[in-house]
């Protein structure tokens, strides 16, 4: 008899082992913890949405997984690029988050670039930017009260804010500058956004250039009539953002043909918003795996009330549709490759 229920609960053993050995990837992460980087600091939009998806992804990975989140800032978010590329175990125990312009600059090369972004495991971004509009936000009292005064040179200039090394706003207001004439100053060097949030309060700088999606999310009230701040024109938009019908875009702005078409190459990288991928050569299974549960998040209805109640645009885009943006930008003119290997040169130590 004895011997009868040890075989029983051998086979019970047995049979409740079988699925996680079918499975091998919800064996793997059933006992791994996977590390979110998100190349910029906390307290951001990027920092926002990665914490959102962290706290959802797990449970649409085989063997559920927990998801915790690291900020690497540094070089404008190439320090956290060259980290996942490098140095990170290529298992799929790790997914990035970066900036928009990450994978240009991992295009242009350079010194420091230490990744390839055609060999990184995408997938995908939590928005495509379709919804949203980078604006240049001013408070009421700045020298210009329109984008017709901020283009006239016998006024005081607009003096924004601007992150640490290689910022990812850094390089709007250069463009505006360059394209419609925007007479600007920029103060770079703040630590991170909320630094550069507290200096426009305070009136140390006029106001700075920032995602509209970032800017619901941590600071809804400059939006709100009546604030103490006014936006004067939108970039990253073919069209005015609904929201904004009477404030113009950088198209409509442009100087000649010439800058009309800078401004439409430098917003390519827009498109792809807030890029997550995973090292080179995760095995196949692990990456289908990663790549599924990134898609299935946005189809939950945790994740989208989590996402509303944040304000945060749900328009995402999956790996495949990374892939093709980097292509559109690789297939660029050379002269705006050139204009842009030289504006991140511009931005680095300031923005």
């Amino acid at each position: 008899m004895i011997a009868r229920w040890a075989a029983v609960v051998l086979l019970m053993a047995v049979l409740a082992d079988l699925p996680a050995r079918a499975d091998p990837v919800a064996a793997f992460y059933g006992n791994t913890e996977i590390t979110f980087i998100v190349g910029t600091g906390a307290g951001g939009s990027h920092d926002v949405y990665a914490r959102l998806l962290a706290r959802h992804l797990g449970r649409f990975i085989p063997g559920n997984p927990r998801v915790s989140v690291q900020n690497m800032p540094g070089a404008g978010g190439l320090r956290a690029a060259n980290y996942l590329y490098n140095f990170i175990p290529n298992d799929g125990s790790a997914v990035g988050m970066f900036s928009r312009n990450m994978p240009l600059i991992g295009l242009l090369g350079g010194t420091n670039v230490q990744f390839n972004p055609r060999k990184l495991t995408w997938l995908g971004s939590p928005a495509s930017f379709q919804n949203d509009a980078n604006i240049l936000i001013v408070r009421k009292d700045a020298p210009a009260k329109s984008i017709e005064e901020a283009r006239r040179q016998d006024l005081p200039p607009l003096v924004l804010g601007g992150s640490a090394e290689g910022g990812i706003g850094n390089d709007v207001p250069i463009i505006l500058h360059d394209t419609i004439g925007l007479h600007v100053k920029q103060v770079v060097g703040f630590p991170d956004n909320p630094a550069i949030y507290v200096a426009i309060e305070r009136g140390e700088v006029h106001g700075r250039t920032v995602d509209l999606s970032s800017l619901k999310a941590v600071k809804p009230e400059w939006l709100n009539p009546g604030s103490n701040f006014r936006v004067l024109v939108q970039f990253a938009r073919a069209t005015r953002h609904p929201e904004f019908p009477d404030v113009p875009t950088a198209r409509e702005l442009a100087k000649n043909e010439a800058s009309r078409a800078l401004i439409e190459l430098a917003e390519l990288p827009y498109a792809i918003s807030r890029p997550i991928a995973a090292p080179p050569n995760v095995p196949p299974e692990r990456a289908r795996a990663l790549q599924e549960a990134f898609l299935a998040v946005y189809r939950d209805p945790q994740y989208l009330s989590d996402a509303a109640e944040l304000k945060l645009d749900v328009s995402p885009i999956d790996g495949d549709e990374i892939l093709r943006a980097i292509d559109a930008m690789a297939g660029a003119p050379p002269e705006f490759l050139e204009y842009a290997r030289k504006l991140f040169a511009e931005t680095k130590g300031g923005g």
